[in-house]
């Protein structure tokens, strides 16, 4: 089935070229059919590569996915324009009455500040504890996961001796639950932080079950009560450009970055890097749509009442 966004939305045109069935409004209106209703709080720089790339992940359900991108007022971003955000994203205050399906909250270019110190904070606090009641099942990516587990449990965070970047291996730790079912014993993917949440802080918490690590990155993939927390420590969501541009960038500003572990051949930076973790990043996706959110959530949301 279909991802359904806005007619216009620019990532349509860019997945109806690589052949991913996009459905619009005025096509989804025709169907009688429930679709899930999944927002993206995006607090990722570059937004619109953050909705393609999380839209691509979607497209592999066979479940009509009817997504609601979310911004945060008390941030103005920098790299997006603000066109695009009026146009295509509402505000935090402007769903809080809606009840979703699911939510992925991203991660966000942060993670060296203290929490407190995002200019968002408080706004955020306020969305993990709205998600209690008004969400099925939230995923968090990287920074995003390290804040609710940080709000949530009261996890710190470790900076890192140099930015954790690249493509790294992972074990899964845990095959009865159906998060990861049809993974390999070892996959890869990429990761791009300069933070860390210790594995034996999370191991102390009995709250929290660990499901992939890997020896050099640390814990991947965790999650608590039966999936209505989803933890991601990496960027599964990344396509095959997204290290490199970033790599690129920070070379550019001066930076002192190494070459992301693993990713180009031979560590050349003029070769073009193979795309090693979009089937396990897909299957991912697909396995929390279908098993902590479509299986779980309620046929009938009731939305808040005015």
């Amino acid at each position: 089935m279909p991802i359904r966004i806005q007619n216009d939305l620019p990532a349509k045109e860019i997945l109806e070229k690589e052949n991913i069935f996009v459905m619009d409004e005025t096509r989804a209106l025709s169907q009688e059919i429930r679709p899930l209703k999944v927002g993206i709080l995006n607090l990722m720089p570059l937004k619109e590569d953050t909705e393609l790339q999380l839209l691509r992940s979607f497209s592999n359900t066979p479940l009509q996915v009817d997504v609601t991108f979310i911004t945060v007022k008390t941030h103005e971003s920098k790299n997006t324009d603000k066109s695009h955000l009026n146009k295509f994203y509402q505000t935090f205050d402007e769903i809080r009455k809606k009840r979703f399906d699911g939510l992925i909250i991203t991660g966000a270019p942060v993670e060296q500040m203290k929490f407190e110190e995002v200019d968002y904070w408080t706004e955020l606090r306020e969305i993990f504890a709205w998600c209690e009641s008004h969400v099925t099942s939230t995923l968090y990516i990287c920074w995003g996961a390290q804040a609710a587990l940080h709000y949530y449990y009261g996890l710190e965070k470790v900076l890192l001796p140099q930015k954790l970047f690249g493509l790294y291996t992972h074990r899964v730790m845990n095959r009865k639950e159906p998060l990861v079912r049809g993974f390999d014993d070892y996959f890869v993917a990429p990761h791009s932080r300069h933070t860390t949440i210790p594995k034996e802080a999370i191991e102390a918490c009995e709250d929290l079950k660990i499901m992939a690590e890997s020896e050099e990155a640390g814990v991947f993939l965790c999650m608590a009560e039966n999936g209505k927390k989803i933890f991601v420590m990496g960027h599964p969501e990344y396509d095959r450009i997204t290290l490199g541009k970033e790599y690129r960038r920070d070379k550019d500003k001066g930076l002192d970055i190494q070459v992301p572990k693993n990713y180009f051949p031979n560590d050349d930076d003029t070769q073009r890097p193979a795309l090693q973790w979009r089937a396990h990043a897909n299957t991912l996706y697909t396995n929390w749509l279908n098993y902590y959110v479509y299986q779980l959530t309620p046929y009938v949301w009731e939305d808040d009442k005015e």
